[in-house]
């Protein structure tokens, strides 16, 4: 993507590559500065600066890596590192190259929720089979991750 979209914009990039549904609040950190929507409801420690008014290259000022932390329950952080920057007109949208694995489904209970889910997934013997498969909408394969899904979801953003 270019390095002129908005910390806005990336959030729903980010949403889609990993299959959330931008149902919990979110928040960048670059260079020390918080990034996200203010939120009334929840008391956070620090200033939280507009991400719709900060494009990715003035916030990194020169950087190669940031942080994207979604769900401040479960705890979800990705450490974010800029390969390669394009010019604005390269892509009319985002575009995925490669992913491997499924998702985290959203209110797992972070790694250790989803370590519990994908061992009561994967066993059909195990106590909390039936129950977790419900809970996930009857199926959910670890191992598989669909480039071509993720994609035709990326279309819909314009840059």
């Amino acid at each position: 993507m270019p390095a002129s979209i908005t910390l806005g914009k990336l959030h729903p990039v980010i949403q889609i590559a990993m299959g959330w549904t931008d149902s919990h609040l979110h928040e960048f950190t670059i260079g020390g500065q918080c990034y996200g929507h203010a939120d009334p409801d929840w008391d956070l420690a620090h200033e939280i600066i507009n991400e719709t008014q900060v494009r990715l290259d003035q916030a990194l000022a020169g950087r190669k890596t940031f942080s994207y932390l979604y769900d401040f329950g479960d705890n979800w952080e990705h450490k974010i590192k800029v390969e390669k920057t394009l010019a604005a007109s390269a892509l009319p949208h985002p575009h995925c190259d490669a992913g491997e694995y499924a998702c985290p489904p959203d209110d797992v209970g972070g790694v250790p929720g989803y370590v519990e889910f994908v061992c009561a997934i994967i066993d059909p013997d195990h106590p909390e089979h039936g129950e977790m498969l419900e809970w996930c909408g009857g199926s959910f394969d670890p191992q598989r991750f669909d480039i071509n899904l993720t994609n035709r979801r990326l279309k819909r953003i314009k840059l």
